[in-house]
């Protein structure tokens, strides 16, 4: 009773109620700012990965000393080793992508109409056209960021142009060939809507000179986390020299950075909830010396000094657990409606604040972790009370007969 009195406003304490209240506002926006941080982190993370591994396999077999012509078996065999989900064999090249008004650089791939339904995302993610008939036509399946770049629309025609054409006395000439384009895909991922173009697998062969053979294939499991427990097996399943790459090879560098910067920006953040538990310790040791008198009589009425020291602990400890549990309320308000604030922060200063094209994905993703938004309570709360027992100490160690002395 006593606490939630002297946390209410007084006409002599004015100042002391403004700067208990910056510190509630401060523990507040530092728990809001944390957890909205910490969400899009754990989003954006989670959105690549899911993009990364709908896209590409999670491991990737590549043949060593001779051309992977038995692919159809080996292809056979990796499917059926358990916990894999699908086995794809693919041949994959460079090309230029031109079309009437631009042209650009792309990936293309040869793979079959059954395996591009099952990969992932590609064949869910179909706009435009269709990918029935695949296999036995001739045309290409491009995402929509190419389609845009390039402008042409299904059914319009697209020119791939390879360097490694026909062999002629002349030289190597580059392969021209225009192909209908069947399809057009969005997965969200700028970097794969504007770069990978797909072709039938027989088509792909061709254009690519192969002899029957295939570049890789790319291995779906049903459970990304444990490749390293399953390469063994599909090693034994190969039954041929080869090379396997899984999906924390090939974007080591780029998982490792964000998850550098996650733990830097929760370090930074924590710093700010640190600096409004320093608010309430100042907020405290005025609220002390204003009491003094106060803090006088209850001694001299029979008060003892953890009664005084458990008032001044309580009212630091409220402004901080009041602050953290308003600072989540709003965190998780913020991030339930991230995109749509984005938009309207966009709008309002006319510029783009998450561009596609930079961070790769077409919207800013949340995901609230409930262990993470555990720990950043209990780290705000145990950090208001450790600011609150200085204070506390101090005024159960006021001599009440100083204290009324000098009133």
């Amino acid at each position: 009773m006593i606490a939630a009195r002297y946390l209410r406003a007084r006409r002599r304490e004015g100042f002391i109620s403004v700067s208990a209240a910056f510190s509630f506002l401060g523990v507040m926006l530092g728990v809001a700012v944390l957890i909205i941080v910490m969400a899009v982190m754990n989003g954006f993370r989670a959105e690549l990965m899911g993009k990364i591994l709908g896209v590409n396999g999670h491991v990737v077999v590549q043949p060593i000393g001779s051309d992977l012509t038995d692919y159809v078996e080996v292809t056979q065999r990796i499917g059926a080793v358990p916990g894999v989900r699908l086995a794809m064999p693919l041949v994959e090249g460079q090309a230029l992508a031109s079309s009437a008004s631009n042209a650009g650089g792309v990936l293309v791939r040869g793979v079959l109409e059954a395996d591009l339904k099952r990969s992932g995302l590609i064949g869910k993610s179909i706009q435009e056209g269709t990918l029935e008939d695949f296999d036995n036509s001739v045309g290409v399946v491009i995402g929509r960021k190419l389609a845009e770049q390039l402008g042409i629309r299904v059914g319009d025609i697209l020119t791939l142009v390879s360097p490694r054409g026909a062999v002629t006395p002349m030289g190597t000439a580059p392969r021209i060939k225009g192909y209908p384009v069947r399809g057009i895909y969005e997965v969200g991922m700028s970097e794969y809507d504007a770069v990978f173009v797909f072709l039938p697998l027989a088509e792909a062969q061709a254009y690519f000179n192969r002899n029957n053979d295939v570049s890789a294939i790319e291995v779906f499991l049903d459970d990304p986390e444990h490749t390293e427990r399953m390469r063994g097996p599909i090693q034994e399943a190969t039954q041929r020299q080869v090379q396997m790459t899984d999906w924390r090879q090939r974007n080591v560098t780029f998982f490792s950075a964000l998850e550098v910067e996650r733990n830097v920006m929760f370090l930074i953040l924590t710093l700010i909830v640190l600096v409004a538990d320093l608010n309430i310790i100042s907020s405290l040791i005025m609220l002390v010396k204003e009491k003094g008198q106060n803090i006088a009589i209850l001694r001299t009425v029979g008060a003892s000094r953890g009664t005084i020291m458990r008032i001044f602990m309580i009212t630091g400890a409220a402004i901080g657990f009041i602050g953290t549990i308003v600072g989540v309320l709003l965190g998780l308000l913020v991030c339930a409606y991230v995109d749509e604030i984005r938009q309207a922060m966009s709008w309002l200063t006319s510029t783009e604040l998450f561009s596609p094209e930079l961070y790769f994905l077409s919207r800013l993703p949340a995901k609230v972790d409930v262990g993470e938004t555990v720990s950043v309570v209990l780290m705000a709360l145990a950090l208001s009370l450790v600011a609150s027992i200085y204070p506390a100490w101090r005024a159960s160690r006021l001599d009440p007969v100083e204290a009324l002395r000098y009133e």
